[in-house]
């Protein structure tokens, strides 16, 4: 992937070195009177340092990216992006303002069902939206609806029905080829690819600069992730880090590092990922309940942070404080001091989640609640079967 380039054109073994004019000698073999150029000696000696083949090795080496057109040609089509249109809430002197707004992010083309094209992308990419649009690689746009999400991890899954999709956009795209982080070396080529600042697809390069790199995050729980320097801006999130074979060794994240130090990129890596993506995959699709339509829990609860759940030793998830009457809530049998874990199948570590994960049902739809209730020898799971009521009820 990297070659050096070199001012004179010299090299050394298979490496070429810069040599500036100030620099710049002549050697002469003392026996054959052979200048630099016809060096036959394995070492030689310049300005007192000993450099391979007779050159004397500067400190000023400049790169040169290879061209990676082809891998970005194969991988390209499975790169999509990703508008989330939401509503954004604003709080003046005590009263809520809402207005339209409008998110960009990428995503990735995973897999295809019988009905639905999947997709990949972070979870903050699109979260809180009112309407996802897709853009594939030739330009054509499709609707997506949320097929499973992972807070946690910062992943979600999308799909696109294919009887939304044009034939000809069909053939134009292609389902990324997931790679392997695992057997990643620090200092090997990176290719990023996104829909940097909502511009559209754009790729930049680099090298993997650091593995199983922990930092926290906005929320105060810690991950693991791949450090680039190949540039990851917003827009860039949800977006492919490939490795030179065009594999998807990671999904870029511009949350994490932000744009507080320049040069240093994030993404989580393929491996940690893979098992929760094909998790998310097979969960059923999932489109928004009309406010007044929405069911009803019928609970008032706290979240039990990471931090709260190893300072008390309680599971993470959303404590129930209160149970009102004649709700979905109390019918099932849920009791104040219960911690709600899993809603529907999804995994739940805050009141937000829980929140956001309702809006997706409607009253009268039927849902699996597991909980962790206190018990004598500590905390027991149960789950609960639950008929969602409405705020009337």
């Amino acid at each position: 992937m990297f070659a050096v380039q070199a001012v004179t054109g010299a090299v050394i073994g298979n490496k070429t070195v810069e040599v500036t004019e100030s620099d710049r000698v002549i050697l002469e073999d003392e026996d054959e009177g052979n200048t630099a150029g016809t060096q036959t000696d394995d070492t030689a000696k310049a300005g007192g340092k000993t450099v391979q083949s007779g050159i004397r090795e500067t400190d000023n080496i400049s790169t040169i990216v290879a061209d990676v057109s082809q891998v970005v040609k194969e991988v390209m089509p499975a790169i999509v992006s990703i508008n989330n249109h939401y509503t954004e809430k604003m709080s003046y002197f005590g009263q809520t303002m809402t207005s339209e707004a409008d998110a960009s992010g990428s995503g990735i083309i995973v897999g295809q069902n019988d009905t639905e094209l999947l997709i990949v992308s972070n979870y903050h990419v699109i979260a809180d939206s009112d309407e996802l649009t897709v853009q594939f690689v030739e330009g054509s746009e499709a609707r997506a609806s949320i097929k499973g999400t992972d807070p946690d991890m910062d992943l979600a899954v999308i799909a696109v029905p294919i009887g939304d999709v044009n034939s000809s956009t069909l053939q134009e795209i292609a389902v990324a080829t997931l790679g392997n982080s695992d057997t990643l070396t620090v200092g090997e080529p990176a290719i990023a690819i996104g829909n940097s600042l909502g511009y559209g697809q754009s790729v930049t390069t680099g090298v993997i600069s650091a593995l199983n790199r922990s930092i926290q995050l906005s929320d105060g729980t810690d991950g693991t992730f791949i450090q680039t320097d190949a540039a990851i801006n917003p827009g860039n999130s949800g977006g492919a880090l490939l490795n030179m074979k065009g594999e998807v060794v990671g999904i870029n994240s511009n949350k994490i590092g932000g744009s507080a130090v320049e040069g240093m990129g994030y993404a989580i890596p393929i491996s940690a990922a893979s098992p929760i993506i094909a998790e998310l995959m097979l969960k059923e699709t999932k489109n928004k309940v009309a406010e007044e339509e929405r069911g009803y829990l019928g609970i008032s609860g706290i979240s039990v942070t990471q931090e709260v759940s190893a300072a008390y030793g309680m599971p993470e998830g959303v404590y129930i404080s209160q149970v009102y009457e004649n709700t979905a809530a109390a019918a099932a049998g849920l009791r104040k001091g219960d911690i709600i874990v899993e809603f529907g199948g999804d995994k739940i570590s805050s009141m937000d989640i829980l929140q956001k994960e309702l809006e997706f049902y409607a009253k009268g739809d039927v849902v699996d609640v597991t909980v962790m209730s206190p018990g004598v020898g500590g905390y027991e799971s149960r789950t609960v079967e639950l008929t969602l009521g409405n705020k009337a009820q």
